[in-house]
């Protein structure tokens, strides 16, 4: 995404393809009702010409085949793909990919040996290819996989794309104080991915992401910690954060992987946090009318939060 001052900013929505052109086409040809004999078939070419699109981008193609999945949760499109393309490795990371979004619906697999089997024979079919591992990692983190094998599975990953963005923030979920980890082995990954990590990578939003978690859980605690929570933006370390990340996501090389969108709502939410609004301001005419679910949800309605939230930044 490149940085641009909006002149006319869109009413606020829930855009899940954030300014990814080609995947918002798709998604409007999986929510084409059935008109026709054959729009099945369309609606599977439709998937595989964009996911194939992304070609070696891993981060594109998780960011697609995570909106796209997500879509189809209620529909037969990844089993009838799979079913034509037994072979294709993206038809079988497709249904692997549709299997997680339903069970991070439910909050369990129906069989989550069947994914796993499923990004198994992809990873054979293209070696290469990070996006078979980092679904076993989503696998392993929801139902809290013994930490060894999150390990391998996780330098399986990093083998093939060093700063994949998805990868990373499975990581740090499942190493938090409410799964798998706590707050002392989460910062470890924090500060040791963030002391190696190149800027501009796809990864770049894992301290801030990191950070708005940890405000959210001290706010979570509820009595004098919450209270005191707004404390927390103006410790030395997250203020250099927000000058660090405002300075170089809202300057000329700006971000440009595919949920730089994302990363950017989570930028404007933690200045709102920090009480910086002409930062924030900024950071909101960037995103113009596109709302991720996260982080706004934690205070609500997301949609209605956000515009909440735009109004006070930003001041004609």
């Amino acid at each position: 995404m490149h940085v641009f001052r909006r002149h006319r900013t869109p009413r606020p929505r829930l855009v899940p393809e954030l300014d990814d052109v080609g995947l918002g086409k798709a998604l409007k040809m999986i929510h084409s009702p059935p008109a026709f004999e054959g729009v099945l078939d369309i609606q599977i070419e439709s998937i595989r010409h964009v996911i194939e699109e992304a070609g070696s981008d891993w981060d594109r193609r998780a960011h697609r085949f995570a909106v796209l999945a997500e879509s189809a949760i209620h529909s037969g499109l990844a089993r009838a793909w799979r079913s034509s393309r037994p072979s294709s490795p993206d038809a079988l990371i497709f249904e692997a990919w549709v299997e997680l979004a339903r069970a991070q619906v439910a909050g369990r697999f129906r069989d989550p040996q069947v994914v796993v089997d499923n990004c198994y024979r992809a990873s054979t079919l293209r070696p290469e290819d990070p996006t078979p591992w980092v679904l076993t990692l989503s696998v392993l983190r929801l139902t809290r996989g013994d930490y060894h094998d999150v390990s391998r599975i996780w330098h399986e990953v990093v083998t093939r794309d060093a700063w994949h963005r998805e990868a990373h923030l499975q990581m740090l979920r499942y190493l938090s104080p409410e799964e798998c980890g706590s707050q002392v082995r989460l910062l470890d990954f924090v500060d040791s991915a963030c002391a190696a990590m190149p800027p501009y990578v796809p990864a770049v939003a894992l301290e801030l992401t990191a950070a708005v978690d940890h405000h959210h859980r001290i706010v979570a605690r509820g009595g004098i910690d919450a209270l005191l929570a707004r404390q927390f933006w103006t410790y030395p370390r997250t203020t250099e954060l927000l000058n660090r990340v405002f300075r170089g996501w809202t300057g000329p090389a700006g971000l440009t992987h595919a949920a730089a969108l994302a990363d950017l709502n989570t930028l404007s939410y933690a200045l709102v946090q920090a009480s910086r609004l002409r930062e924030a301001g900024k950071v909101f005419e960037l995103i113009g009318g596109t709302v991720t679910a996260w982080p706004w949800n934690l205070e609500g309605n997301p949609v209605e939060a956000f515009i909440q939230r735009q109004q006070r930044a930003v001041r004609p």
